[in-house]
């Protein structure tokens, strides 16, 4: 079976982005956005997804990291969506419990082509992570679930270090992407006959 794969490039006044994601890969990463937590945990993502990614990423980090890891994760969510094509014969739906440490948290995921966030947990994140206020992070899960027109939820249901807590959304989001990516119907799994 040919590997599905997609590329995206982005440059605006703020970003210069250039990246290719593998679905049906390795876990081999090669990313450089600037922001090492962003860098860290796309590459936990990425790798418990079973994706292959190579990433550069040159962004306005002068002002902060708001439209390095906003418009990242917009191109990493559109490249899913485009190697994706149109759905047939995928899984579509996946989900993920996953620790670390002291924390733990919840993923499901619809690659339904209906972008929708619920982020809950959000108050058990210190209010500076790695340097950014812990806003961030919504924005990180919002853009990938719009660029790749998924239903995201994740809930952080308890923990005390928000590493940790952000480290286990990652892991488990990558393990929900990869079950919802799997080609194990032969068909577009909708009773609309598509996924739009």
């Amino acid at each position: 079976m040919k590997k599905r794969g997609a590329s995206i490039n982005r440059t605006t006044g703020e970003t210069k982005i250039s990246l290719t994601l593998t679905l049906d890969g390795e876990g081999r990463v090669e990313i450089n956005t600037g922001y090492g937590m962003a860098d860290h945990m796309l590459t936990l993502l990425t790798f418990w997804a079973g994706f292959d990614l190579e990433a550069q990423c040159a962004g306005d980090l002068y002002v902060d990291a708001h439209h390095t890891v906003e418009d990242f994760c917009l191109c990493f969510g559109q490249a899913l969506l485009k190697a994706l094509g149109d759905g047939k014969g995928i899984a579509r739906a996946g989900f993920a419990k996953v620790p670390m440490d002291e924390a733990l948290a919840d993923v499901c995921v619809d690659l339904s082509r209906r972008s929708y966030l619920v982020f809950q947990g959000e108050e058990l994140l210190p209010p500076v992570i790695a340097g950014e206020e812990k806003g961030l992070w919504r924005e990180f899960f919002k853009s990938l679930a719009a660029g790749a027109q998924m239903n995201l939820h994740v809930s952080l249901l308890y923990g005390k270090n928000g590493h940790h807590l952000l480290e286990a959304a990652c892991k488990a989001l990558g393990l929900a992407l990869r079950q919802a990516v799997t080609i194990n119907r032969s068909m577009i799994l909708s009773t609309k006959g598509s996924l739009n």
